[in-house]
C-alpha cells in the first residue's frame, strides 16, 4: 500500500497556523513512508470562499516549503462527481429525497429540545416516494438508526459513538452543492487517501463520514486527529495570542524552517531534541507518537528557536532568506555590501531578519540620514581633527580589510592621545548615521571605502558648520 495523505483547507481566509501545522504533519507521514501527498481545497462554501483566501493558503505552503504532489484540487470543480455518486446511492436506497422545509425541520427539533431529547432529523421522508409539488428536496444519507461505530483513531485510540445519535444527515443541498461530509468523503475515496490526518474538532465528524464511505463499499482510512493548539493562557489560539495567520510570521522576518521545526513538536516530541533539519523531521516522525493533550503555542519559544537558526543556519541560505525579505520590504540589497558578510555581522544579535534588515539599514541606502541628538553628542568640533586624519589615513590603505581598518583606527586614536572608543563611537555615528552597529571594523568594512570617506567628509562638514 502506498501511504496518501492529504491537506483539504476551506478558502474562508487566511492559512491558519494550526492549519500549516496539520499540513505538516500530513506531509511528514507521508513523505516519511515514501507516499504522496495531495493539496485539496474544499471551496463548496461558494458565499464564503474567495480566490483571495485560495491564493494565500498556496503562497503560505510554498513559503514553508511543504510541496505537494498532486493538486490544488478544488471541490467547485468536481461538482459533477458529487452528482454522480448521489445519484448511485438513491438508486441503491442508501440515500434519499428529503422535501422538509428548513422551517419543519426546525419545529420538529424544537419539539424534540422541548421533550428533553436530542434534537435530530426523524427520517419522515425516509420512505416518501412521491415528489412534493415545488419543492427541491435536499439528499439524505440512510444512517444505521440502531447499534454503534468506533473510530479507530492513532492518536486518541478507540473512540465508540452510537449510531442512534447519528442522524440522516444531507449529503447534497437542494441547490445540487454538496456538503461538507459528503465532498469530503468522495474526495478521499476517488483520491485513495490512506490516512487522514486533521485536526480534533473533526473527530465528531468522523463516524458520519464512516457512514457513508460504508454505505458506498469504499475502504475506510486510517484516521489520526490532533489536538488543537491553544494560547499561552490556556485559552483556543487566537490573534490576542499572537499572529495566526502564517504569513504574518514571514512578514515580521520568522525563517521558514525554524517556523516548521517549531510547529513539529507542539504535540511531537523525540526525546528532548528542540532543533530539527527536514531530513530528521521526516526520518523520526510518526503521528502515532503525537500527544493527545491540547498544545499550546509560546511566542517566546518561537523566538528563541528562530534566532538559534539564524545564529547556527548557513551563510548562504540565511543571505538567501535575507534577500527575500527585503525584496519584501523595498530594500535594494544590490547597494549595499554582500547579504552573506551582513548576516555574519549580525546574526549574534538578530532574532528575525526584520531585526537584521532594520540595524542594516544604512549599509543599503545613500546619504544616510543622520541621527541629530547622536550627532550633537559625538560629532563636536574637538574630534574633528582625529576624524579627517583617520579619513587619510582609512582612503590610502591598501586591503580593505577588518584587520587593516582596525590597525589604522588605533594608530589615529594613539596619535591623538584618545582611547580607541573615543574615536570610534564619532567613527560610528559619521558613517552609521546613529551610536549602534557591529564593531567599528566591521562596519567600516561593510560600509566601504568610498562610502566611509564620503561619509567622514559629510561628518566633518557638519562638525564645521556648528556654531563655536
Amino acid at each position: 500500500m502506498t501511504v496518501k495523505t492529504r491537506f483539504a483547507p476551506s478558502p474562508t481566509g487566511y492559512l491558519h497556523i494550526g492549519g500549516v501545522r496539520t499540513a505538516l504533519f500530513s506531509w511528514l507521514y507521508a513523505r516519511h513512508h515514501g507516499g504522496r501527498f495531495v493539496l485539496r481545497i474544499e471551496d463548496t462554501d461558494r458565499e464564503r470562499s474567495t480566490e483571495e483566501s485560495i491564493q494565500a493558503i498556496l503562497t503560505g505552503m510554498e513559503w514553508v516549503g511543504l510541496d505537494w504532489d498532486e493538486g490544488p484540487v478544488r471541490q467547485t470543480e468536481r461538482f459533477a462527481r458529487y452528482a454522480e455518486i448521489a445519484e448511485s446511492m438513491l438508486r441503491a436506497g442508501t440515500a434519499y429525497r428529503c422535501y422538509c422545509s428548513r422551517e419543519e425541520v426546525e419545529a420538529m427539533r424544537a419539539a424534540q429540545v422541548a421533550r428533553g431529547e436530542n434534537p435530530r432529523y426523524d427520517g419522515r421522508c425516509r420512505d416518501r416516494r412521491a415528489p412534493v409539488p415545488g419543492v427541491s428536496p435536499v439528499v439524505r444519507l440512510r444512517s444505521p438508526g440502531t447499534g454503534s461505530i468506533t473510530v479507530h483513531d492513532l492518536v486518541h485510540g478507540d473512540v465508540p459513538f452510537d449510531n442512534a445519535g447519528l442522524d440522516d444527515l444531507i449529503l447534497v443541498r437542494s441547490d445540487g452543492v454538496p456538503t461538507f461530509h459528503f465532498g469530503v468523503v468522495v474526495d478521499d475515496a476517488d483520491m485513495g487517501i490512506t490516512h487522514v490526518i486533521r485536526g480534533d474538532d473533526h473527530l465528531t465528524n468522523t463516524p458520519r463520514q464512516i457512514h457513508i464511505l460504508q454505505a458506498l463499499g469504499m475502504p475506510v482510512p486510517v484516521y489520526a486527529h490532533l489536538p488543537m493548539i491553544l494560547g499561552a493562557d490556556g485559552a483556543r489560539l487566537s490573534k490576542r495570542h499572537g499572529a495566526v495567520n502564517v504569513l504574518e510570521y514571514r512578514e515580521q522576518g520568522y525563517l521558514p524552517a525554524a517556523l516548521l521545526n517549531y510547529l513539529v513538536r507542539l504535540g511531537w516530541a523525540h526525546g528532548d531534541q528542540e532543533l530539527f533539519t527536514r531530513a530528521e523531521m521526516i526520518r523520526l516522525f510518526d503521528v502515532a507518537s503525537v500527544n493527545a493533550a491540547a498544545a499550546r503555542f509560546n511566542p517566546e519559544k518561537l523566538a528563541w528557536l528562530n534566532q538559534q537558526y539564524i545564529q547556527r543556519g548557513e551563510r548562504g541560505y540565511l543571505a538567501g532568506e535575507l534577500a527575500t525579505h527585503m525584496a519584501r520590504r523595498g530594500v535594494d540589497a544590490r547597494q549595499g555590501p554582500p547579504l552573506a558578510a551582513v548576516v555574519d555581522a549580525y546574526r549574534e544579535r538578530a532574532v528575525t531578519l526584520e531585526d537584521i534588515v532594520q540595524a542594516s539599514g544604512y549599509l543599503f541606502v545613500e546619504p544616510v540620514p543622520l541621527d541629530e541628538k547622536a550627532a550633537r553628542q559625538h560629532l563636536k568640533a574637538a574630534i574633528a581633527g582625529p576624524l579627517a586624519r583617520a579619513r587619510e589615513r582609512l582612503v590610502v590603505l591598501g586591503d580593505w580589510r577588518r584587520q587593516d581598518i582596525h590597525d589604522a583606527v588605533t594608530a589615529v586614536a594613539a596619535e591623538s592621545g584618545l582611547g580607541f572608543g573615543k574615536i570610534g563611537q564619532p567613527l560610528r555615528v559619521a558613517v552609521t548615521g546613529g551610536t549602534v552597529s557591529p564593531p567599528i571594523d566591521v562596519t567600516l568594512e561593510l560600509v566601504g571605502r568610498e562610502r566611509t570617506a564620503a561619509r567622514l567628509a559629510r561628518a566633518l562638514d557638519y562638525i564645521a558648520a556648528q556654531p563655536a
